[in-house]
């Protein structure tokens, strides 16, 4: 079946940016307090950059000055959980469930309902405003 995810590399470096595929497809990280949607606060929701599917609604967004968008709750079934012990660390990574983009990490120190806080890349999302 077919549905419109690249299954190679050569087509992911043709569907994303360069800044694109070095966080999606290699795991890398955005400079803190640079990303388009830090500061952003509008309704809708957040989606993958690589695939599109949606990921997290602006409801559950706050401002957690970590310096990278957060959110408290991801859609049900959206992204999936990793172990990541790169750079001597011991963290959860988030990808995306749909095309297994990287998308960031998440953390035990959020806000009520869950107390998580998904710390996530804004080159990694496209905001949905659902118009």
């Amino acid at each position: 079946m077919d549905d419109g995810i690249p299954t190679t590399d050569v087509e992911w470096r043709e569907r994303l940016t360069d800044e694109e595929y070095r966080i999606l497809r290699e795991q890398g990280t955005e400079p803190k307090f640079s990303g388009e949607y830090l500061g952003k606060h509008d309704d809708g929701s957040y989606r993958c950059a690589g695939c599109g599917a949606e990921l997290f609604d602006s409801e559950t967004k706050f401002d957690s000055n970590s310096g990278w968008p957060s959110f408290y709750d991801a859609k049900e079934g959206a992204v999936e959980l990793r172990e990541d012990r790169s750079h001597g660390m011991v963290r959860t990574e988030v990808v995306c469930a749909r095309c297994g983009g990287h998308l960031g990490h998440v953390f035990d120190d959020g806000p009520d309902p869950t107390g998580k806080r998904y710390c996530m890349n804004s080159v990694a999302l496209d905001f949905d405003d659902g118009a």
